[in-house]
């Protein structure tokens, strides 16, 4: 077994601009009179100012700006320990799970190396000789990103958004810069844990599981897996031998192998396997596999992992068009799967804190009815907790790579960076069930447009070295170039909205818009709609003098729009934005912090119920919404429908209702009617009894029961109405005993934000699963 010293826990912290004072190696630290103050690890620096009482809590007002000055500082971080006995005379590594970002290392005096990625782990190997049985000291150098950056910038090609272009050039979580839904916090540290780890002489180094089919009666599954030894090559024609032992409720399997070299692969037949199945599809299964190396029946080394055996597709043209069609969908076990879920954007500006975010932020998705979480450009990527979570509630996982919204560099220096990120990246996260999709990125092939550049097929990052490394180490996984990618066909049609998969932000106007109600895409992977937090929320980040008006001059508001560059940036007018959209609903802005809270709840969970419903009522033309987003990574207003606090908006209820297995919904009017419509995300039939009627009048509009085929659509009969009207429909069903609630606003706006709050109380009755006095609370 591997020995493991955890190195977490307080360290100390020597801080200073950097080039201030020249200091190139540990020991000329006490030539100068330098700050100290201890730090957590894993952790981020500015956390620790805040701890030690030199920065204010910096989510609240606008503190976050007393951060700028500490972009351009060099941070020490020094650690004394002592190894345990048993590593004496073992070769030892030092693991740094995350370290954030351009970094150098020292053991008792001696540099072990650097780096320069805050995505990927770092190994550093130390001698016998430099490892001491007493007390050793470890130095950790973090340099500016701004000034890396600086001295990085090279091509003319390259380009970004004009608050955030350094993230260009440091492989450094690019929101961390400034983006629209995160500050910019432009942090440093250790942000993930450490360990001294001492390496045997018999490993294995390297397990990549894999399904290779799901017959049609899923009743036989073959899965393969490739490994890689390391061991006394003297043993491999010595009765060298892996063996393979898998487990999963009844379902069991058993294979041995001679080893005859370092690599090899083999393949395992299951009879009646249990297989991996996306939410609401069926169980999400895993079997617990362990992997032995043995010599002569001797046990030399041993691993275990949790694997899913599943097998995913993704069907896609390169086009689509309304009078040909196109395609966009994942089928998973022969089955085309209805995806319904959110965009996973950052936990946190300071990221040693994701973790402690994941369970209860994921279980958000649970609750919600997704199936699918979609990893964004923009953000880090999540650890094995995040992974494990998504693989044993079948949630599918897209990943994005860490690129957004530029223009990225072409350099052999950019590209070497980027293939060892890649290749880090994708062994480490292969094995999980959960994931479906490697994207290269997010919106970088829109933004050659944006930046009058042509054509995105020149990028040799998205179009030649990842889809590499991916068939190198993932070759049973899905890829796709960019998203929305934008192909060559796209390009050459001059339209880019003939894209199979698509983003649709466009005007943000009223919901039910052409823009929204026409669009041509198979499958969204990004829409969303403005909403307030809850009152309660606000206050614990906008002070009291500051809550209230919200107009532009409100600097507090403004900084938490996100808006990196002030008043004047596009950004800061998402607050105008936010109020406009309530001005098209409700045709006035409120004049109470109250009610703008509520109107803009309002506004944002129709909206939101809107893009799922319409998806769900053009299966299969429409295969997937992955509406932007679940929650925030900081206090703000935003798209979100949870917020930093985990405070619940009314759009968290309504998406809850428009995303379970079976939902009843209402079509928009046509020829004096809406078409009611059953719509069915799940392996099996369903039946049950249902009633529509008016919130007003409590008429009933429509009844009876109900059947729909497995993953289909039924239609159920239509209602007559009148476009002149304004009404409330209230839908319940009943499905073995439990009864399920929607609705449908008819008419055109402006409504009347007074008798909207009236059919509130009666919205939340159908099914209980929220109470009307909290929202907006």
């Amino acid at each position: 077994m591997t020995n493991k010293l955890c190195l977490d826990g307080q360290w100390q912290l020597i801080y200073f601009p950097q080039g201030e004072w020249q200091v190139h190696h540990p020991d000329e630290l006490s030539n100068f009179d330098l700050p100290s103050i201890h730090a957590s690890v894993p952790g981020n620096v500015e956390l620790d100012l805040v701890s030690s009482g030199l920065l204010p809590e910096p989510f609240l007002g606008t503190n976050i700006n007393e951060l700028r000055p500490y972009e351009l500082y060099e941070w020490w971080y020094s650690l004394e320990f002592i190894a345990p006995p048993q590593m004496e005379g073992k070769r030892t590594e030092l693991v740094f799970q995350g370290v954030d970002c351009c970094a150098t290392y020292w053991l008792n005096g001696e540099e072990l190396g650097s780096s320069d990625n805050m995505f990927i782990e770092v190994r550093l190997e130390t001698t016998n000789s430099l490892l001491c049985q007493g007390v050793n000291k470890l130095f950790v150098r973090l340099r500016s990103p701004i000034i890396e950056a600086m001295v990085r910038s090279t091509d003319a090609i390259c380009y970004g958004p004009i608050t955030n272009g350094e993230q260009l050039f440091v492989r450094k979580a690019a929101h961390s810069f400034g983006w629209d839904i995160m500050p910019r916090a432009v942090s440093a540290g250790i942000w993930r844990s450490v360990s001294l780890v001492s390496c045997e002489d018999h490993a294995l180094t390297d397990l990549y599981f894999y399904t290779l089919s799901v017959d049609k009666n899923l009743s036989a599954a073959q899965i393969g897996l490739f490994y890689r030894v390391a061991t006394n090559p003297a043993y491999f024609y010595h009765g060298l031998e892996i063996r393979v032992t898998g487990k999963s409720g009844a379902s069991e399997f058993q294979m041995s192998r001679p080893v005859l070299f370092n690599t090899g692969s083999l393949t395992i037949t299951l009879t009646n396997p249990r297989l991996w199945w996306p939410h609401g599809y069926g169980d999400a299964p895993l079997y617990e596999v362990t992997t032995e190396l043995l010599h002569q029946g001797r046990v030399l080394a041993s691993r275990t992992e949790q694997i899913g055996v599943r097998l995913v597709e993704l069907i896609r043209t390169e086009t689509t068009t309304v009078e040909a069609g196109g395609e966009f969908l994942f089928k998973v076990n022969h089955t085309p799967i209805m995806c319904k879920g959110s965009n996973w954007v950052p936990m946190d500006a300071f990221h040693s804190r994701d973790s402690s975010r994941y369970e209860k932020a994921l279980q958000l998705f649970c609750d919600t009815g997704c199936n699918i979480v979609r990893c964004w450009g923009g953000n880090v990527y999540e650890d094995h907790a995040f992974f494990d979570f998504c693989d044993s509630h079948g949630l599918m996982v897209w990943q994005d790579f860490a690129m957004a919204c530029a223009v990225y560099p072409q350099t052999p220096e950019f590209s070497e960076s980027m293939q060892l990120e890649a290749r880090s990246v994708v062994k480490k996260l292969r094995n999980h069930a959960s994931l479906v999709l490697w994207c290269g990125d997010n919106e970088c092939d829109e933004a050659y447009g944006w930046y009058g550049l042509p054509d995105p097929c020149v990028n040799q990052i998205t179009r030649s070295l990842l889809p590499q490394v991916i068939q190198q180490y993932d070759p049973h996984r899905a890829y796709l170039p960019s998203s929305p990618y934008l192909s060559p066909e796209v390009i050459r049609s001059g339209n880019m909205n003939l894209a199979p998969e698509r983003h649709l932000w466009g005007p943000r106007d009223y919901y039910k818009s052409s823009f929204y109600k026409t669009s041509m895409d198979h499958f969204i992977s990004e829409i969303g709609y403005h909403g307030c937090p809850n009152l309660s929320s606000i206050q614990k980040f906008i002070e009291p003098e500051h809550l209230w008006p919200f107009d532009n001059q409100n600097e507090q508001w403004i900084a938490h729009a996100t808006e990196v560059s002030g008043s004047q940036g596009h950004n800061a007018t998402r607050i105008q934005l936010m109020a406009n959209q309530i001005k098209e609903l409700f045709g006035a802005i409120p004049e109470s912090i109250e009610d703008f809270i509520l109107a803009s709840q309002i506004s944002q969970a129709e909206a939101k119920k809107f893009f799922i419903e319409t998806a769900r009522l053009k299966k299969w033309r429409k295969t997937g919404i992955i509406w932007w987003n679940m929650i925030d990574g900081w206090p703000q207003f935003s798209d979100s429908v949870v917020d930093y606090y985990y405070g619940k908006k009314l759009a968290f209820h309504y998406i809850q209702r428009s995303q379970v297995p079976v939902c009843i919904m209402i079509d928009e009017p046509e020829n004096w009617h809406v078409r009611v419509a059953a719509g069915n995300d799940s392996r099996q039939s369903a039946f049950g009894s249902y009633r529509i009627w008016d919130a007003d009048s409590k008429e009933t509009l429509l009844a009876g029961s109900f059947e729909v085929e497995a993953n289909g659509t039924s239609e159920l009969g239509k209602i007559p109405i009148s476009h002149a009207k304004q009404q409330l429909l209230l839908i319940e069903w009943i499905i073995q005993g439990r009864t399920y609630g929607n609705h449908y606003l008819l008419g055109f706006p402006a409504f009347s934000l007074e008798t909207y709050k009236s059919w509130l109380p009666q919205i939340a009755a159908i099914s209980n699963d929220f109470r009307a006095d909290e929202i907006g609370r």
